[in-house]
């Protein structure tokens, strides 16, 4: 059984994974024995992949800013240069927030939001979904959101590039699937992570209301979403495709 879920060996690019949701997912990757590069957009990257070489992880660091195309084509071709030119796994996982209500939305801010958190996941589906075609296996992961199912609140262009995310990750399932290319996606619910501080402030009556809905009585963490990470990168997944996986403490059942 413990085979299922062995990526031992493993080549993974995890994006967004110097805090929060992505440094958890880095780190068990790692932990399960796959070679991981981390993305981040300052030079934290590199430290922090340090400090995991420093715990005997395989684990490299690269700086960019995902937002600026030529960029990501640049980071990518790195990225795989430093996996010794194999990519087996894909965790897109760099995102931003922008709060205003709706009728005062920035069109400025709805553009950097699409592009970071859509746009750009699709380029790194692109760019990994080459290299993983030739080989005839691996394993996108994207990160998508309850906003992929609820609408939010003064959170348009974030609720919108997540319901793309969605809909991407089925998109790509139904052209990869029979060619040995798992697209799955990860639905958080509330997380208590840097993008949710507003929420997270106590004083805040949303606070009360989302943890009063949320049966495990908990806002999730990085470590919450370890298992299901490692899951949809090990064999143990082979016939999931195109799924959308809520990770949410039973939020949207309540």
């Amino acid at each position: 059984m413990t085979n299922l879920f062995d990526i031992t060996g493993r080549k993974a690019i995890v994006t967004g994974a110097t805090r929060g949701l992505g440094y958890g997912m880095a780190e068990g990757l790692m932990e399960a024995g796959a070679e991981v590069v981390i993305w981040g957009t300052s030079e934290k990257a590199l430290s922090v992949a340090e400090a995991f070489r420093g715990r005997g992880f395989n684990c490299h660091g690269v700086v960019t800013d995902i937002s600026d195309r030529e960029a990501l084509h640049a980071a990518f071709a790195k990225s795989l240069e430093l996996l010794g030119g194999k990519i087996d796994i894909l965790v897109n996982c760099a995102g931003i927030q922008r709060r205003h209500p709706s009728e005062e939305f920035p069109i400025e801010d709805w553009d950097a939001v699409v592009e970071v958190n859509l746009t750009a996941p699709f380029q790194l589906c692109q760019l990994a979904g080459r290299e993983m075609l030739k080989a005839g296996y691996g394993k996108i992961i994207n990160i998508a959101s309850m906003l992929s199912i609820f609408g939010g609140f003064t959170v348009p262009a974030y609720a919108a590039a997540k319901g793309g995310v969605a809909q991407m990750t089925k998109a790509l399932c139904n052209e990869w699937a029979g060619r040995g290319v798992n697209v799955n996606a990860i639905a958080p619910g509330y997380m208590a992570t840097e993008m949710n501080t507003a929420l997270l402030d106590q004083n805040n009556p949303r606070y009360k209301e989302i943890t009063d809905r949320i049966p495990a009585h908990r806002w999730g963490t990085g470590d919450d979403m370890k298992g299901i990470c490692i899951f949809l990168a090990s064999h143990a997944s082979d016939y999931l495709d195109g799924a959308i996986i809520p990770v949410d403490g039973g939020y949207a059942s309540k």
